[in-house]
């Protein structure tokens, strides 16, 4: 059972975490959704996949996958193979392309944050530091 303390916090913490995604998101830059980028960063890290299990992780329909595939394999940001384990699906991977993309992304989002938190004091920067421990054990569970 939650008491008020808890429920405050979840209250106050969720419009900021969902504020700080949308900014950085923004800061990313370029013309990928966020749908398409976490799609890409979802081969990138677990890859290769098929379109089934990566409609599975992002929690999308299938057409959804199939339509963000369409255009990442457009861009040359993956390729398909043949599933050896099913030769009626393919496996998607990440090209060089995909990946210098997403790690250009995650570099303007750090440098984003990165010049934010050099606004802070020591004691602040320590809290952040203790806080993101907290929500990666959060996020883990």
């Amino acid at each position: 059972m939650q008491n008020n303390s808890t429920t405050d916090l979840a209250h106050r913490l969720r419009p900021v975490i969902a504020r700080l995604a949308r900014r950085m998101r923004q800061e990313a830059g370029g013309d990928l959704t966020p749908t398409q980028t976490a799609a890409l960063a979802t081969i990138s890290c677990h890859g290769p996949l098929t379109p089934s299990e990566l409609a599975a992780r992002e929690r999308i329909q299938r057409p959804t996958a199939t339509r963000v595939l369409a255009l990442l394999e457009e861009r040359a940001l993956i390729e398909r193979t043949a599933d050896p384990a099913d030769r009626r699906s393919s496996l998607v991977s990440a090209t060089a392309a995909g990946e210098a993309l997403l790690e250009a992304v995650r570099e303007r989002k750090d440098l984003y944050l990165a010049r934010q938190l050099e606004t802070l004091s020591d004691e602040d920067l320590a809290a952040l530091d203790r806080a993101a421990e907290v929500l990666e054990r959060v996020l883990a569970a």
